[in-house]
Parts: structure tokens; C-alpha cells; sequence
């Protein structure tokens, strides 16, 4: 009996939604049962604490929320700095929670609490709230974070070490405490040690560290007065050796490797090749190509959710190389977006090579976007694609700031293909592009079965960047991930400023390129 066609897959199904926003007063009642279950036998807050900080510096309480359900919150306060000021008694810091004595124009933030619901640790999401302080410290000119931490994990070794043995080997990485190391591998640097800072926390012994974090985007010659401007953005491009594997576990086990690397690098982008999901097919019973590619299609959704699944718990925005799905019986090549905010985008592949259509009987998608991300605007290109200079002229347009190339070439003059028109497009539109591909073999999977790559990170040729215009690249054909970090602000400069201008001269009164809604570009 025929199958009724294929609808294109609803996104939103797989998606988690996470969202870093200030608290409000009506989040009262699941924050203090978070406070429970994180704190369990310590007094949680009072609706009266809540308000007082929520009336008084709203900016600086936050949570998490996860599909709609509050799993993390902090709360902050501004203050002067004072090397008299009693730090280490956390009642008169933070004003017995009630936040009383902030300092609107304070040069310091003192965190008071971050938690945790235990069910989601393991999701990064004590970084996010972090990285939410350092962000305003950076936005208000606030030279520093000041925490009193807790040792949650001291108890259990009380009895053999001195509360500074325990911190030093938790810093030494012989022990593990679930949020002193949380705090150090978030850039807090031990300045001391406080005794009887919070009695009722049993597990700590009542003992906390004394940590900081500097601005370092702050000058020491005058107060408040900015470093130059720039907007660094972290890239990792992941060099992927195809091998068989016997099932889909082993190759999530291969593929989460990848993204713990860049979760533990601190990574705002990951790339993977395109169609590396084709390891599946070796384990599969051997057919034709075209059956081969439909049957991958099938794993489609268990792909998005182990993808969704790791951007949320590492942080990091992926773009899932590219993989088979099928749509209104329509073989289609797409790449997925998987931002660490749980939502997820798509790109289909445009121009489709001979080699997809004779082999696969892929179609091309209809459609040139470009995504919005919490570090700016990008396209993605799916290897052909990079080769037709129109459509990153079209991401120009549209704001793009980094396309991503995913790509899967069998030979090095294939692959010098992709590089060479990718670095022409970086001159071109002032871009940073990310290509990423595979290496290793595949035997016995047609069309996929030898691959050549050299993943890069390449910038525009000017003097500002680095020499060769190749920011960061691979050996060949050795399984790695390239990292390395971009400065948006310096490619906006260079737009305005550099040597040559391409996009800014172009002759739009001779040519342009028109989209097929009418808009040029």
C-alpha cells in the first residue's frame, strides 16, 4: 500500500525551550521550591526579600527557565568596593537579603545566591547565569564580580582535611565540589577563605570561599573607561573521521566527544560536516544508494534530539553539519541549526551536484536564509552551495557576519573547491567562514566511502587579520576540532575601512543580484 507523502518535519517538537530573563515577583513561589529542593534545612527566601530586590535592582536577579519551568536563579547587588568592607559576613553584604545598601553606580557585584534544581545539573546552566553578570558588568562598566561560595561537597571530607586542604585540591582537580569547581572553571579566582559565613549550611561546615572575577574590558588608568570595543565570538570547526560504527549509540557517543570539547572550550559555535551522519549507514544492511539515503532519512529525529539535547546541556550553538530528510517523498539535503537556547532552524541544500543527483536523487530547497543567534547574524552554506558567489552576497544583505560551510568531499581537488571559494567569498562580503569536513572511510557504503577535508577558519585578507586570511586550520585528514576566536567589531571596521571595500563598491548601477521576492541585493 503507498505511503502518503512526507510533510517536512515540525521543528518545534524537538525543540527545548531555554531562557535566561530577569526574575519577576510573581516567580516567587517557584523559586522558593527551588530553594528547597536546593538548599534543604537552610531558610529560603521571603516574598518580602524577593520584593525588596526586585524593587530595588531588578537587573541583577535572573533565572532559568526550561520549557517554561524555573530550574535556576541568581541574585545580585551593586556596591562600592572597600577593602574594609566586611565581605565575608554575608548579612551585612547583602543587607540579610533585602539589598538596602546597593549602590546604583557601585564599581562591584556581589553575588548573593545561584542555584540549581538537581534534576538539570550537568546543563551548564550555572555558566549562563554568569555569563549574564559578567554581561552587564561589561555593558555598566562594574570592574568586578565578588562571591561568597559555598563547599557543599566539604562535609564528606571534614573529618581528614582542614577546610583550605579541601579548597586546594578542589582547585588541583582531586576533588570535585559542585560549585567551587563550577566557580573556578567560570574565570573566579580564589582570594580567601570565610568562616561562619552562612551557620546554618551544614554541608559547608558554614565555611565559604572568597572569590572574583576582574572586567578586564576596563582600563586601570581612568574609572570607567572602556578598552577598545570588540565582540568576540568563539568557533569551533570539527574535523570528522567517518569509521563504522555498530549502532546509533556509538555514534552519538563519537559525535557528544565532539561537543563536550567545545562545552568545555567555552565554544559559541560549533560545525560539523555535511552528511556525516552517513556513519549510520554502516551498520545498516547494504542497498542501493538512493534506498541507502531514504533509510538514513528514518534516523532523522532521533538525530534532532540528541543535537537539541547537546546544545542546551553544553551550551554551545551547533550547526549540525547536514543530514537526509524527506519531505512530500522529496530527498532532501538539510542543515539544522541547534541553538543552546533549545530552538532550532534549517537550511536546505540549494545547487545539488551531479554526483547527489545521479547517487541519491537529492532535490534542492528554494530558499536562502540567514539566522539570527545570540552572537549576531549567519548564513550557512552547504558545500556546493559556496561555490555560487549569489547567495552570500544575498547573506550580506541580510546582515551575515560568519557563514558556515559544512562540507563532504571524496578528493583533495573537490575539497580545494570548497576552501578556495570560500575564501573568496570572505573578501568578498567581509565574512568570517567556518568549513568543517570529513575524513576517513567508509567501506563498502557507496558514494560515501573515501573523504578528503582540511577544516578552516577563514577571515578577509586585509591587515588587521591574520596573515593568509586563515585564522585557524586543520592538518589533513587527521580527526580533530579547530578553535579559534573572531572579533565581530573588527570586521565591522573593516567593512567601513579596510584596504578595499568590495561590498560597499560593488557597481549596482551595471548589476546586482535579485532574489525571487523582488529584493536585491
Amino acid at each position: 500500500m503507498p505511503q502518503p507523502p512526507q510533510l517536512p518535519i515540525d521543528l518545534s517538537e524537538f525543540e527545548t525551550k531555554l531562557r535566561v530573563r530577569q526574575m519577576t515577583l510573581e516567580d516567587f513561589d517557584a523559586v522558593f521550591a527551588l530553594q528547597q529542593k536546593c538548599f534543604p534545612g537552610m531558610p529560603p527566601w521571603t516574598k518580602e526579600q524577593i520584593a525588596s530586590q526586585q524593587q530595588i535592582f531588578p537587573e541583577g536577579q535572573q533565572v532559568v527557565e526550561v520549557d517554561g519551568e524555573i530550574v535556576a536563579s541568581s541574585s545580585s547587588l551593586l556596591l562600592d568596593y572597600d577593602d574594609d568592607l566586611e565581605w565575608h559576613d554575608w548579612k551585612k553584604t547583602a543587607d540579610s537579603g533585602f539589598i538596602r545598601n546597593h549602590r546604583p553606580n557601585g564599581d562591584t557585584m556581589y553575588g548573593i545566591e545561584m542555584m540549581v534544581d538537581p534534576d538539570y545539573r550537568g546543563m551548564r546552566l550555572s555558566r549562563r547565569l554568569y555569563n549574564a553578570r559578567k554581561d552587564y558588568c561589561r555593558i555598566h562598566g562594574v570592574r568586578r564580580i565578588i562571591i561568597g561560595g559555598r563547599l557543599p561537597g566539604y562535609h564528606r571530607h571534614a573529618e581528614a582535611l582542614k577546610p583550605h586542604d579541601y579548597i586546594d585540591r578542589v582547585i588541583s582537580k582531586a576533588l570535585y565540589d559542585q560549585v567551587l569547581t563550577a566557580q573556578i572553571a567560570n574565570g573566579f579566582a580564589l582570594q580567601g577563605l570565610i568562616p561562619d559565613y552562612l551557620p546554618s549550611d551544614e554541608e559547608s561546615c558554614g565555611y565559604a570561599t572568597f572569590l572574583e572575577w576582574k572586567n578586564l574590558d576596563i582600563s586601570k588608568k581612568a574609572p570607567r573607561k572602556f578598552r577598545r570595543s570588540v565582540q568576540p565570538v568563539r568557533i569551533g570547526a570539527v574535523q570528522y573521521q567517518m569509521r563504522t560504527v555498530a549502532n546509533f549509540e556509538e555514534f552519538a557517543k563519537q559525535t557528544r566527544y565532539f561537543v563536550d570539547v567545545a562545552g568545555d572550550y567555552n565554544c559559541d559555535f560549533l560545525l560539523f560536516p555535511e552528511l556525516f551522519t552517513t556513519q549510520l549507514l554502516s551498520f545498516m544492511p547494504p542497498q542501493r544508494p538512493g534506498s541507502a539515503a531514504r533509510a538514513l532519512a528514518e534516523f532523522t529525529p532521533r538525530v534532532l534530539e540528541l543535537f537539541t539535547e547537546m546544545a542546551v546541556s553544553f551550551n554551545c550553538n551547533i550547526i549540525g553539519g547536514s543530514h537526509f530528510s524527506i519531505e512530500n517523498d522529496a530527498l532532501y539535503n538539510i542543515a539544522y541549526l541547534f541553538r543552546r537556547d533549545g530552538t532550532i532552524e534549517r537550511q536546505y541544500k540549494l545547487h545539488i551536484t551531479p554526483s547527489e543527483r545521479k547517487w541519491w536523487g537529492v532535490a534542492g530547497g528554494d530558499e536562502v536564509k540567514v539566522f539570527d543567534t545570540d552572537c549576531g547574524k549567519i548564513a550557512i552554506q552547504v558545500c556546493y552551495d559556496s561555490e555560487f558567489p549569489e547567495l552570500s552576497r544575498i547573506a550580506a544583505a541580510q546582515g551575515a557576519q560568519i557563514l558556515f560551510v559544512p562540507y563532504n568531499t571524496d578528493t583533495r581537488h573537490g575539497y580545494l573547491r570548497v576552501r578556495t571559494c570560500s575564501q573568496a567569498r570572505c573578501i568578498e562580503n567581509h565574512f568570517y567562514v567556518a568549513i568543517a569536513g570529513c575524513t576517513g572511510n567508509l567501506p563498502f557504503v557507496e558514494n560515501a566511502d573515501i573523504h578528503y577535508a582540511q577544516s578552516a577558519i577563514l577571515t578577509p585578507n586585509d591587515v588587521m587579520f591574520a596573515r593568509d586570511g586563515i585564522a585557524a586550520e586543520a592538518n589533513p585528514n587527521i580527526e580533530t576540532v579547530v578553535i579559534h576566536d573572531v572579533d565581530l567589531e573588527l570586521l565591522r571596521r573593516h567593512r567601513e575601512q579596510g584596504t578595499v571595500q568590495n561590498y560597499n563598491d560593488r557597481r549596482t548601477d551595471l548589476y546586482h543580484v535579485g532574489t525571487t521576492d523582488g529584493n536585491k541585493a
